[in-house]
């Protein structure tokens, strides 16, 4: 039996039917054989995200332009080191003369590695960068996946049509639409909802309710129009914002660090200078 051929047999069996005639039909057999628990929750999930990616292209997942972080080529060493801690990133777009000029790409630990084990002012970017890539904003996203596994690559700059950056698009960007959200160093416990980072700066669930906010650091926001501090961000901005956006209300930063199509997941909460939460009494 031929490769395709076991496939459909396995779609059969699966679905206790005949074979779909479109991706609607497809996706419906697919829920059917769900909820008779045929395949489990996650394996659904992840076979529908397979089939949106096929629809998707860069520019409907990229990070945009104005949101990149990005190293300016000539800025000393330690300029970039701040910059690189508070984002957390591992790869960083490199500039020249402006946000149209990328010429390469630094990792993180390269730089490191400088302050480790040189640090004796002999710093050169240039042979530390490495080649960046670029695709067009029109790129399928299915097709920029199988170039990333090809060439190893884990970040690609996006231009649009008259070669201007308009973008960043990384391999865990292309995995989340399959997969959901991958947990990273921001994520906090399910029974927590807030967890304290530093002196002033906070890791804060989106769906923590505006009542336990307020609580946890003497806020006077109002919970009669929105239930969780997600909702009133999302007022804020007037719109879904993306990820490494900010805003401030009522002297409280608020960051994305994680938000899909569809939600803010989790946030970044700086104090101002002057509160201290009585959440952190005894802390």
């Amino acid at each position: 039996m031929s490769e395709e051929g076991g496939r459909a047999s396995w779609l059969r069996r699966l679905v206790g039917g005949g074979e779909p005639r479109d991706r609607a039909e497809l996706v419906a057999q697919l829920r059917e054989a769900g909820a008779r628990e045929l395949i489990d929750a996650d394996a659904l999930s992840m076979i529908e995200g397979v089939l949106e990616v096929a629809d998707l292209q860069v520019r409907d997942i990229m990070v945009p332009r104005s949101q990149m972080v990005v190293l300016e080529r000539d800025c000393p060493p330690e300029e970039m080191l701040p910059v690189i801690v508070e984002s957390g990133h591992s790869r960083f777009p490199v500039i020249g003369e402006d946000r149209d000029q990328v010429v390469g790409i630094l990792l993180a630990k390269d730089l490191l590695r400088y302050f480790g084990e040189e640090g004796d002012g002999s710093f050169d970017m240039r042979e530390m960068l490495r080649p960046a890539v670029f695709v067009p904003e029109s790129k399928r996203v299915n097709v920029l996946l199988k170039e990333f596994r090809v060439s190893r690559n884990h970040m690609a700059v996006v231009v649009d049509e008259y070669g201007g950056v308009s973008g960043l698009v990384t391999i865990e960007d292309v995995i989340e639409e399959i997969v959901g959200d991958i947990a990273d160093e921001y994520d906090i416990e399910e029974d927590q909802t807030i967890r304290r980072e530093g002196e002033r700066q906070y890791a804060v669930h989106a769906l923590a309710r505006i009542e336990d906010f307020n609580e946890y650091f003497g806020a006077t926001f109002s919970d009669e129009e929105f239930d969780t501090i997600g909702g009133l961000v999302m007022h804020q901005f007037g719109r879904l914002p993306k990820r490494g956006e900010s805003v401030t209300i009522e002297g409280f930063e608020f960051r994305v660090l994680r938000s899909d199509r569809r939600r803010i997941d989790l946030l970044r909460v700086v104090c101002p200078r002057e509160l201290t939460p009585p959440g952190d009494a005894g802390a």
